[in-house]
């Protein structure tokens, strides 16, 4: 039996499969999964809704993970290929005491994992995930006698319950790319019911991921989306991930826009109707928010918080926030928007709906926000058994910086936030975030700089600088 506890991440549960967990220790993961929703239910046969996404291993190791929820005493019902949302849906929808995802997300081929809640509409945190992992790697597991149900045709279900509520009056030209991935199979139909004009890009379904990785925030995949706008001159581009709870924009001009400028539009456009709301964004969005002229007139408030979509999705509903934005593409919209939860192809039907609403296109309705220099998010490989001491020992030599009062870029530091690895801001307003990565060994890198360019890369500069000298940084995925 093999499972690496490093695999145990903060909000979700990722391995290499075969090389970090062998279908032995998936067994046990089920077993330490339904003995944690037997705990904290209190009861003896829960209701556990179970899918995976498209990867050749996905419905193996989906088996298996059963095989232990099935001997501690869950009453497992299979949902089968599903997206993320489609499963955080079906648990409102069915009224299931938990849900478990088959998924590695955005992660490339190689990868597996679980996403895993069971308050409804919210995944598991640190300390949850923590309680698992003491109960799967010491084998503390309850036997019970649970049971099996396939569900058939869920999808049907979801795919309505989206379309039936959203349509729209325009016929919005739109790029669907979905990487190869599970989307593929959700988000045309979806857009296509609410009334878009659909053109598919990458939309067989293809569990090697032959062309790039189905992840919103790589570039390359953004690249082929700008070719695919311009060349069928589309309203609108989007990119969904891997298991279709982030969504990635391309404007009418072939640009990228990224995510948390989106999200701010989204805000703005809300605020008008529900004033005095909060909304929730992470360390890696924009500094637009905090200073927005239109939230503060509609008297919202903006809270930033650690990057992770179960860190926000459960910072939204303790706030009562109506909605939360992550620089990565996850969006959750509460009650009365949504459940709370994080669905990618829900995120590209509010930025149809915006566009429905102005007689403007996307382009022109991002130029009304100010302008800023944002950088990718860049990740250095780093160990994850380093990558907090890493992270901690540049905090503490920021923190050290702005006492002596010392410069970047001929500007003072003026703020840190530590909620989340280390947010440093200067005095116009710029800023660069140093944090470890929640589901990947490596560090997070973003800086965004509203006066240039320059400015933008002088500050990557600063903090790679920085990071070097630690001499425990490996290859970026991507730099500026």
């Amino acid at each position: 039996m093999k499972i690496n506890p490093n695999g145990f991440r903060e909000y979700d549960a990722r391995w290499l499969f075969e090389k970090d967990i062998d279908l032995e220790g998936v067994v046990d993961l089920g077993k330490g999964l339904g003995t944690q929703i037997i705990k904290h239910t209190k009861k003896t046969n829960p209701r556990v809704i179970v899918g995976h996404d498209y990867r050749s291993y996905s419905e193996e190791i989906k088996k298996n993970l059963i095989k232990g929820l099935v001997s501690a005493g869950c009453n497992v019902e299979d949902i089968g290929l599903s997206l993320s949302p489609t499963v955080y849906f079906a648990q409102f929808k069915m009224d299931s005491d938990a849900i478990a995802m088959v998924t590695a997300s955005h992660n490339e081929n190689g990868w597996t994992g679980v996403k895993m809640g069971i308050k409804k509409g919210l995944t598991h945190d640190p300390e949850e995930m923590n309680e698992l992992k003491e109960i799967t790697l010491g084998k503390k597991f309850i036997e019970g006698r649970g049971s099996y149900k396939s569900i058939k045709d869920f999808k049907k279900i979801y795919t309505e319950n989206l379309i039936a509520k959203n349509k729209i009056k325009k016929k919005i030209k739109a790029i669907v790319a979905c990487g190869n991935g599970t989307a593929s199979i959700f988000a045309p139909e979806i857009l296509r019911g609410i009334g878009c004009e659909v053109i598919e890009l990458d939309c067989k379904l293809d569990w090697s991921f032959p062309k790039y990785n189905p992840n919103p925030e790589d570039i390359k995949m953004l690249h082929e989306i700008s070719n695919a706008v311009k060349n069928n001159k589309a309203d609108i581009g989007f990119g969904f991930d891997g298991d279709g709870d982030r969504c990635g924009v391309i404007d009418n001009n072939g640009n990228e826009i990224y995510s948390d400028k989106i999200g701010l539009l989204i805000a703005r456009n809300l605020s008008n109707k529900y004033k005095n709301s909060k909304f929730i964004v992470d360390v890696k969005s924009t500094g637009l928010y905090s200073k927005d002229k239109i939230l503060l007139e509609n008297q919202c408030k903006t809270i930033y918080w650690k990057t992770g979509h179960s860190h926000i999705k459960r910072k939204v509903y303790l706030e009562k926030a109506l909605a939360g934005f992550e620089k990565s593409g996850h969006f959750f919209f509460n009650q009365p928007l949504g459940y709370g939860y994080d669905d990618g192809v829900n995120s590209a039907i509010q930025i149809c709906h915006l566009l429905d609403n102005q007689n403007k296109k996307i382009s022109e309705i991002i130029n009304e926000l100010p302008k800023t220099f944002q950088s990718p998010t860049m990740a250095p490989f780093c160990k994850d058994e380093e990558k907090y001491e890493v992270v901690d020992e540049i905090i503490k030599r920021i923190q050290q910086l702005k006492k002596e009062k010392v410069k970047i870029d001929n500007q003072h530091i003026t703020e840190l936030l530590t909620i989340n690895g280390i947010r440093f801001s200067l005095e116009d307003g710029s800023w660069g975030l140093i944090r470890a990565s929640s589901n990947k060994p490596s560090l997070v890198v973003v800086t965004e700089s509203p006066t240039s360019e320059i400015r933008k890369k002088n500050i990557f500069n600063f903090i790679d600088s920085l990071l070097q000298k630690t001499k425990k940084i490996g290859e970026y995925d991507q730099k500026i």
